[in-house]
């Protein structure tokens, strides 16, 4: 009777954590979620769901059309580009470089802007106006001018990349974690913690970062986008990525020359940043609203 009475109560559980899951995710956009899952794993999975090298140039191949025009063919789903290498291979190595930059950079940069935040709207005062100050300064500056000076200076390469777009990101955050905490630091709680005899640091960290995660989480999720978009313009102007690297913006300029006779050349990595820049855009507005009591109300 007791193992009967076991397995019910396993089998209980089981059922609750799958109705919790699916209550979770009511509403939310499945489809865009799809396409992350989907870029996410692209990114991982590169070397395995591939068949063809994404560096090897064959010029008897070049700019073979997608296998649904004459003269394409399934070997090369969505064709080839001017130097023979197939696309859609170069589109799912380029989605590597895309989850490498954009995790780098919002780890770097939202890491240090939500420290930078979190010590502004806590201690207030001149502290608060001199990070902010430079946080305007930071946010003035051209992002582009500055990769470019960069990759002037030190030459094209992904860590360069992640410099530049951290050094700008940054300041996005402070500036909004900096208001949350501003918010914060009138409750009771954080003047129970001072009495308490909690320290500064105990208190930012165990304190206001917990209540300004769901922000830091929904502004991460937005944010993705961004640095994506970013990256591919960098890119593209040959301030990015050098090659023979796949990436999504370079692509757009190996067939910038070639849009009225190889339509498929920048089509294909438009679509794919199109896509994916929507898919977190969209999951980041559901995420929002999950999270922030004042959207779920309206």
């Amino acid at each position: 009777m007791a193992v009967v009475v076991d397995n019910a109560a396993i089998q209980a559980v089981q059922i609750s954590v799958w109705k919790k899951a699916f209550i979770s995710l009511k509403g939310a956009p499945l489809i865009p979620l799809f396409i992350i899952v989907v870029f996410i794993l692209s990114a991982i999975l590169a070397d395995l769901i591939t068949f063809h090298d994404a560096h090897k140039v064959s010029l008897p191949n070049r700019l073979i059309p997608p296998f649904w025009q004459d003269g394409g063919t399934f070997s090369h789903p969505l064709g080839t580009d001017p130097l023979g290498r197939d696309v859609l291979t170069r589109i799912i190595y380029g989605t590597r470089v895309s989850v490498i930059i954009a995790g780098a950079a919002l780890t770097i940069g939202g890491g240090f802007g939500t420290l930078v935040g979190l010590t502004a709207g806590f201690y207030g005062g001149k502290v608060d106006t001199l990070l902010m100050r430079l946080a305007d300064i930071t946010l003035a500056f051209p992002l582009i001018l500055f990769a470019i000076l960069l990759v002037m200076v030190i030459g094209p390469s992904m860590m360069n990349v992640i410099v530049a777009i951290s050094l700008v990101l940054w300041a996005r955050y402070a500036r909004v974690i900096r208001g949350e905490v501003l918010g914060l630091m009138q409750r009771d709680f954080i003047a129970r913690a001072r009495v308490s005899g909690a320290s500064d640091w105990r208190i930012m960290m165990r304190h206001l970062l917990p209540n300004v995660m769901p922000t830091l989480i929904v502004l991460l999720t937005l944010q993705v986008g961004w640095v994506i978009i970013v990256e591919a313009s960098l890119s593209f102007l040959g301030a990015g990525i050098p090659p023979p690297t796949p990436a999504w913006g370079s692509m757009l300029a190996d067939g910038r020359e070639y849009v009225s006779t190889a339509w498929w050349v920048t089509t294909a990595p438009g679509i794919a940043i199109m896509l994916v820049v929507l898919a977190f855009n969209l999951s980041g507005d559901w995420l929002r609203e999950r999270l922030d009591p004042k959207q779920r109300s309206i």
